[in-house]
């Protein structure tokens, strides 16, 4: 796994432990004996999917996302499942029977599956998520993606694989992938049996049944700079999630602030110029031989 050999002599002077030392590069999450353990971007990503999950036709406590959850999709075999990155889920109680948070999905208890399923692509499980494999091969970007695929059938002792649960079992209408590494955003949809990759726009996709649309976004969140995946409405405009709401609520009541501060002080100005001008007034009818206070007494 390492690059080079681990520990690296030492020098005189010595190197520092960023040098000698394996790396995070060396000792990733993600362990070829064992595929799909997250890393940080798995974490955030996600988080940012529910958090900007808000389909307009849905009040939020019929709305459910979750990532990382194991997703039980066959009755016949209660404990083969899947563990989808993230999820999403409409009609369906925010909490199950309405009372408790889940440890998992289990499609024959909820009796609706997910709508839309999203797999953030890593070295160690990219051919599954895609279906390349011999039993399953997705159709290349240049192939026409409306062929259907070949699905080998499942056997009673082997689960299927990831790509046929989606496809011919659960039937999600809508299957994403996003590789962090490349920046490239796939988007297939269940036309009939089998998915057809979308031609995405921008990197964007609207998804009609849910009202939302789904793109990559530049921007920062958590701190990190960076292409991240995130809903958006119908006016094109990125859902925002409640800390932005906050912090962009707080910046319009300081920008109100501000202009009100402004105001206030162009009405002194004012106050101030009018007062100015009326003792000019008040100094050239004296310097005419004129009393104001009779003046003005005359003129009542």
């Amino acid at each position: 796994m390492f690059p080079f050999k681990y520990p690296v002599p030492q020098t005189d002077p010595p190197r520092s432990p960023r040098e000698t030392l394996p790396t995070m590069y060396d000792l990733p999450s993600e362990d070829p004996e064992e595929p799909g353990l997250p890393d940080e971007f798995h974490d955030l990503q996600p988080q940012l999917l529910s958090l900007t999950f808000h389909p307009p036709k849905y009040p939020a406590s019929r709305v459910f996302s979750a990532s990382d959850m194991n997703l039980y999709y066959d009755v016949r075999h209660a404990q083969w499942y899947k563990r989808p990155d993230w999820f999403g889920v409409v009609g369906v109680p925010r909490l199950y029977d309405e009372v408790d948070m889940r440890l998992s999905y289990v499609v024959w208890q909820e009796g609706i599956n997910p709508f839309v399923i999203v797999e953030l692509l890593s070295p160690g499980t990219e051919k599954e998520d895609l279906g390349e494999n011999d039993e399953e091969k997705l159709p290349s970007e240049s192939e026409d993606a409306g062929n259907g695929q070949l699905i080998q059938p499942q056997t009673e002792n082997k689960p299927p694989r990831k790509w046929e649960v989606y496809e011919q079992i659960l039937r999600i209408p809508y299957y994403v992938v996003f590789s962090r590494y490349t920046n490239q955003l796939r988007v297939f949809k269940l036309v009939g049996a089998h998915y057809q990759e979308l031609d995405l726009q921008e990197s964007r996709v609207w998804i009609p049944e849910l009202e939302l649309g789904l793109g990559l976004w530049q921007g920062e969140f958590q701190g990190i700079e960076r292409l991240w995946l995130r809903w958006y409405d119908a006016q094109g405009n990125w859902i925002l999630t409640e800390a932005e709401q906050a912090l962009k609520q707080a910046e319009q009541e300081r920008t109100e602030k501000a202009q009100a501060l402004q105001q206030a002080e162009q009405e002194r100005q004012r106050a101030e110029q009018a007062e100015s001008r009326l003792e000019s007034l008040i100094q050239r009818l004296r310097e005419s031989g004129i009393d104001p206070d009779a003046f003005l007494n005359s003129q009542s």
